[in-house]
C-alpha cells in the first residue's frame, strides 16, 4: 500500500489534469456536434450520454454564451462560445499543470 501512494508523484498529477482537460475538450465537441443534430433517433443508452453531456458541458459553456454575443452572418448566426471556452480551458488547464508539475 504505501508503495503505491509513493509511486503517485507531481508530474503524474500533472498528467492526470491534463487528460482531464482533453476528455472535457472532446465533450465540448461532441456537444457541438449534438448543436447541429437536433433530432437524434431514439435510444436509451445513446440518450443517456447525450444528457450526461448536456448536464457536464453546458453550465461551462454557458458561462461564455453570457458573455459573447452570436456572431451575425446574414439571416444565420454562430456561437463562437464553445471554441473561446475551449481555448480558455486548454490554457488554463496547461497553467495548472505547468503549476502542479513545479
Amino acid at each position: 500500500m504505501i508503495a503505491v501512494l509513493a509511486a503517485i508523484t507531481r508530474h503524474s498529477v500533472a498528467n492526470y489534469v491534463i487528460t482531464l482537460v482533453y476528455v472535457y475538450v472532446i465533450l465540448i465537441f461532441i456537444r457541438v456536434l449534438m448543436s447541429w443534430m437536433p433530432r437524434v433517433p431514439y435510444n436509451r443508452v445513446l440518450d443517456v450520454f447525450l444528457t450526461f453531456v448536456r448536464d457536464v458541458v453546458d453550465p461551462y459553456l454557458n458561462l461564455f454564451r453570457r458573455i459573447l454575443p452570436m456572431a451575425r452572418l446574414g439571416p444565420a448566426a454562430i456561437d463562437l462560445s464553445p471554441m473561446v471556452a475551449t481555448i480558455v480551458l486548454l490554457v488554463v488547464g496547461q497553467l495548472v499543470a505547468n503549476l502542479i508539475n513545479g
